[in-house]
């Protein structure tokens, strides 16, 4: 049971790392032109989700529901993990942290929280 978490844990690393990539490119590509970093990290976040979630359904989960009840259950997650990221990103920010290190710290704080969401509610 424990390799099957960790196995099932390690893949949603993997997969993350995608995401985090969509997710920053965008990031990166809005800031060139100018998009205030808030909303430059939503919507990268959000092209991140994307990623995320076509992976995890067909290759890291086992769903237990089919694509239509797991779409509205992750649209549920990502709103919610939305909300913290820009929190976190704003509250970093406000502390001094300009936009990199504090997306890059709010990314390491909620992949453990996203695993557990993903794994025992939207994936279910």
């Amino acid at each position: 049971m424990i390799r099957r978490h960790f196995r099932s844990f390690s893949l949603h690393v993997l997969t993350g790392i995608l995401a985090v990539a969509a997710h920053y490119l965008t990031l990166f590509g809005l800031l060139s032109l100018a998009v205030s970093p808030l909303a430059a990290t939503t919507v990268g976040f959000l092209c991140g989700a994307l990623v995320r979630f076509t992976l995890s359904y067909f290759h890291v989960f086992s769903p237990t529901r089919g694509v239509t009840a797991a779409s509205w259950r992750f649209v549920l997650a990502i709103a919610l993990q939305v909300s913290c990221n820009a929190l976190l990103v704003k509250g970093a920010m406000s502390l001094g942290l300009s936009i990199w290190p504090a997306q890059i710290l709010a990314t390491g704080l909620l992949t453990f929280l996203n695993y557990l969401v993903y794994r025992w509610w939207v994936f279910r």
